[in-house]
């Protein structure tokens, strides 16, 4: 499906304030236990080693997903449950972006269809920029997603070279991608 920046914005403009999430960071469940989910390092959910096909469940599990202090959960009023991710939860699949310097506006799409406004409270960054650069950005209550290559491109190409290294603005905040 095609989109363009400006019918993006507009849509998600005329949508009510943000989508209903479970409130997971006030849920304290005494039970708690593991289960064999892993997410994998492009956002894929397995569940016993198979693929999760279906995407309704995997967008269901993440709105439970939390990150404590000792791994990935998915949790419920009534139950915790511990499960891996090898790097990050979500994948950013696509990127809309409008404006021009510190007025520019980057809008990503997460393979959850969360969509997140890089700028002060979901910041993006870049690990490792020289060697393997594995970019990212916050989604929401400490979970992250990791930039695909496409949209991180796409973001290179946006990018402007300041003192020495690729950078773009979002929201009013700069963040650099690496160097020039």
């Amino acid at each position: 499906m095609s989109f363009t920046p400006e019918s993006l914005f507009d849509e998600l403009a005329a949508l009510p304030e943000g989508r209903s999430l479970p409130p997971v960071a006030d849920w304290h469940p005494e039970r708690s236990g593991r289960i064999d989910i892993t997410i994998d390092s492009h956002g894929n959910w397995h569940h016993e080693g198979a693929l999760i096909r279906r995407p309704a469940m995997v967008k269901l599990f993440s709105t439970i997903l939390r990150h404590d202090e000792d791994g990935y959960c998915l949790v419920t009023p009534a139950e915790r449950l511990l499960i891996e991710v090898e790097d990050v939860p979500f994948a950013a699949v696509e990127l809309a972006a409008r404006g021009a310097g510190l007025a520019s506006e980057l809008l990503f799409r997460t393979n959850v269809d969360d969509y997140v406004l890089a700028g002060p409270q979901h910041a993006l960054w870049v690990k490792d920029p020289l060697d393997n650069p594995r970019p990212y950005i916050r989604v929401r209550g400490g979970l992250n997603a990791r930039l695909n290559r496409a949209v991180f491109y796409q973001l290179v190409d946006l990018s402007q070279v300041i003192d020495g290294a690729h950078c773009v603005y979002s929201d009013g905040e700069r963040f650099v991608l690496g160097p020039a």
